[in-house]
């Protein structure tokens, strides 16, 4: 699918949405619309005429981390160790869902507002699968952990993150370790 490049008026104003709400999403505050565009100094039409709801401006904040850990994903498949390469990916997943705010909810959406955000995150969850289906057949973790245990439990690390309220410094230290927890459960015979 080709896409008509957009003007250079039109490109700026889009980068201006974009780092406004990435701004507001680090900040913790909810993507309004209306506010994006009283932030970034720009018409709310113009802000409407690029993202039609909340949902896909925030999909489109969180769509590089999305594709950064896609990436991983497909890179963890060619690692010949299976146990290496599933804690490896699984270790970037718990790291970016702590250090971006904007990972954690379009992960656990339901639904999609842009048809990129349901591809990346197929591709996630195809090489998580195809991740743990490598450690099983090579034994290195538990046969009765299942691919539908995997987004639980790493969103469960997440939140044990945010509950325990670490500073942003420390929270992928503390991801790290839960995670090392979780993982060394995960092992045969443990």
């Amino acid at each position: 699918m080709t896409t008509t490049p957009l003007r250079k008026d039109a490109a700026r104003n889009w980068e201006r949405i974009v780092a406004t709400a990435r701004e507001l999403v680090d900040q913790g505050a909810a993507l309004q619309l209306n506010d994006v565009a009283h932030r970034a100094g720009l018409g709310v039409a113009t802000v409407y005429r690029h993202f039609a709801t909340p949902e896909a401006l925030l999909e489109t904040v969180a769509a590089p981390c999305l594709e950064a850990l896609a990436g991983h994903g497909e890179q963890a498949l060619t690692d010949p160790d299976p146990w290496r390469a599933l804690e490896g990916f699984l270790s970037r997943v718990v790291e970016a869902q702590v250090t971006d705010a904007a990972l954690p909810p379009v992960a656990a959406a339901a639904v999609d507002a842009l048809p990129r955000t349901t591809e990346l995150k197929r591709s996630l969850a195809s090489a998580g699968t195809a991740l743990l289906d490598r450690a099983h057949a090579a034994g290195a973790v538990r046969p009765d952990l299942a691919a539908a245990d995997i987004v639980p439990l790493m969103c469960g690390i997440a939140h044990a993150v945010a509950v325990r309220g670490d500073s942003p410094a420390d929270r992928v230290d503390t991801a790290r370790r839960y995670l090392a927890v979780l993982l060394e459960g995960a092992r045969p015979g443990r």
